[in-house]
């Protein structure tokens, strides 16, 4: 039996405001399309694993969520498996897919993840993210990361969240301090990648924000933490993603895209200054000794950009560029569309949207269109390997969780 896994098919809803429809509505819609792309029915399907946040904190579904999302789609009768890794629960959705048909249990195995989070009081909806990080000790964990960077500007708040942005948008914004004043990374070169996001998105049906901004008109938007803008980072969003996930002699399907490597970790103890020790290095290293490539194999990515700063922390934890050089090496135009590597072709998280459990499912759905040639105007040209990097939660001073997968155009 060939045990190497292939992604069959994909689906995505729009991102956006969703005020109309339920968790199940999107959830269902993302994995019939997913299947439709795979020719497949539910029938087809072994198992399930479902990625959800916002059912459990904001609809009070703590338990079963999968189950009561998915069943009035025909998803009836299989192992349904509810997953949460806060911002990375697509992606560990994912990897479980992988592994479940790695191991011969299942012929296709399905991967959803959905969250709605806009709702009547925005204030609930930021609230969920402050279970992203260790609520025990979170005064120190905020403390902590202040104290990274002696750069002067608004600091985190001591006690509690402002109600107009998540606690994480000002965790970015002291991280990206910290790399301003260790490295030189400046706000000019966050409005670079920031703009170039928003060009991308123009492109893109299913994001949630269609608009080009200039690096000037980002810089002069209104300030959310320092040195963040509006523009530079992700909105509250709702969406759902889905992957149909099969061995590699289960079709003879040309579109079908080689999953090359899977990869989740978890963070680690380590110095501030110990960047080769960051969990999305690691990761990435992990990844490509697992596929046989390296960061030069790469033609596009897909990374976490909840903010501007998280996508220069990771196009160097990814080996684009040296640790430290993420600022100049975005502001240079590699990583647009026609550069030398594109990154968040699709958009980002900044302006494509982040609907949580559904932002790393997205991110492939983004890469396998990549690497079949359809991406239409936002075509990554001749692109045969791409790699997707999902970031979640907070845990001392970095991510929790880390996914990175690398695929390959199967033709």
């Amino acid at each position: 039996m060939n045990r190497e896994a292939l992604v069959l098919g994909v689906g995505a809803t729009p991102f956006g405001r969703h005020l109309d429809r339920s968790a199940g509505d999107l959830a269902g819609q993302a994995a019939h399309e997913a299947l439709r792309d795979a020719g497949l029915a539910p029938a087809d399907v072994g198992a399930v694993f479902h990625a959800t946040v916002s059912q459990k904190a904001i609809d009070g579904q703590h338990m079963i969520p999968g189950q009561v999302a998915l069943r009035p789609h025909g998803f009836a009768g299989v192992p349904v498996v509810n997953v949460e890794n806060a911002c990375a629960g697509g992606a560990t959705a994912l990897w479980l897919a992988i592994a479940h048909v790695r191991a011969g249990l299942s012929d296709v195995a399905l991967a959803v993840g959905v969250d709605k989070l806009v709702c009547a009081d925005p204030a609930r909806g930021l609230a969920v993210f402050d279970g992203a990080m260790d609520i025990a000790h979170r005064e120190e964990t905020l403390a902590a990361l202040t104290a990274l960077t002696t750069l002067t500007g608004p600091l985190p708040p001591e006690s509690t969240v402002d109600g107009d942005r998540s606690v994480f948008m000002e965790i970015y914004a002291s991280l990206a301090r910290a790399h301003m004043q260790r490295f030189g990374t400046t706000e000019a070169h966050l409005a670079a990648v920031s703009a170039k996001n928003h060009a991308h998105s123009v492109h893109n049906p299913r994001a949630h924000f269609r608009r080009a901004f200039t690096a000037e008109e980002i810089l002069a938007a209104r300030r959310v933490a320092w040195p963040l803008t509006v523009p530079m980072c992700s909105p509250v969003s709702d969406g759902a993603a889905a992957v149909v996930v099969t061995r590699a002699d289960f079709t003879r399907d040309e579109s079908a895209v080689a999953v090359l490597s899977s990869v989740l970790l978890s963070g680690t103890d380590r110095a501030a200054d110990d960047a080769g020790r960051h969990i999305g290095r690691r990761a990435a290293l992990a990844a490509y000794e697992k596929a046989g490539v390296g960061p030069q194999d790469v033609d596009a990515a897909e990374v976490h950009d909840a903010t501007a700063f998280g996508e220069i922390q990771q196009v160097e934890n990814l080996g684009f560029c040296p640790i430290g050089d993420g600022g100049p090496w975005s502001a240079s135009g590699a990583g647009a569309l026609g550069g030398a590597l594109p990154v968040n072709p699709s958009g980002g998280l900044e302006s494509r949207g982040h609907p949580v459990s559904a932002t790393g499912l997205a991110q492939i759905f983004e890469l396998v269109t990549q690497l079949r040639g359809r991406a239409g105007a936002r075509q990554v040209s001749d692109a045969r390997i791409a790699v997707a990097e999902n970031g979640g939660g907070l845990y001392g001073i970095e991510e929790a969780v880390a996914a990175v997968t690398v695929l390959g155009r199967n033709r």
